[in-house]
């Protein structure tokens, strides 16, 4: 048995180990992760370069683009990040088309360079820490659960950055929230002052409510 042929079927071997452990945990994995598993930088680039591992962005690895969805992907490379504006609105149900790429609210003082990828199309919003933590919940988004403002903060926040938002959008996403039974109108007035758009809440959809 030759040299070359030992060391092609441990690399196999070494693959397929890789391989399996990315599937094993959610089908994306941090390189560290596969530091921890023995799996050195070298032999990941080298993985990368013949096609057998797919970097999704600096740092993580996954092994078929088509096992994830777009939702799915987003919850495992940004965690900490919370759908907002049409992001937030699509999430809910209040406007039906998908938005061009998720608008995502982050921390800061995170790094920018993790947003640098062309494939799920991520538009960060920069956020005081504070203000991030406010009214964080769970919704379900295409069977993926994701992290979503309250109803009634993404409400404010969509008046509060109105002329980031397509007006069709916006105004679609509005009258959905009016229409919406299980509306809280309280919390939606103590977001406002919160957030600081009281007079425009009640100004733009006070009359409906």
């Amino acid at each position: 048995m030759s040299e070359s042929y030992v060391v092609n079927e441990k690399r196999e071997i070494l693959l397929e180990k890789v391989k399996q452990f990315i599937l094993e945990n959610g089908g994306i994995v941090k390189k560290n992760q596969l530091n921890d598993l023995g799996i050195d930088y070298r032999r990941i680039l080298d993985f990368v370069e013949k096609g057998e591992l797919i970097r999704l962005k600096s740092g993580y690895y996954t092994v078929h683009m088509n096992d994830l969805s777009e939702e799915e992907m987003i919850g495992k490379l940004f965690p900490d990040g919370v759908l907002t504006l049409e992001s937030g609105l699509y999430a809910y149900g209040y406007i039906k088309k998908k938005p061009y790429g998720f608008r995502i609210a982050v921390d800061k003082n995170t790094s920018k360079s993790r947003f640098h990828m062309d494939y799920p199309q991520v538009i960060p919003m920069y956020t005081e820490p504070e203000v991030l933590a406010l009214g964080v919940s769970k919704q379900v988004v295409n069977g993926v659960p994701l992290n979503v403002y309250e109803k009634e903060r993404l409400v404010c926040d969509c008046l509060k950055y109105e002329d980031k938002l397509e007006r069709e959008i916006f105004k679609t996403g509005l009258l959905a929230y009016i229409a919406d039974p299980n509306k809280d109108v309280a919390k939606l007035m103590e977001y406002a002052r919160e957030r600081k758009v009281l007079k425009k809440v009640q100004n733009v959809i006070g009359v409906w409510l």
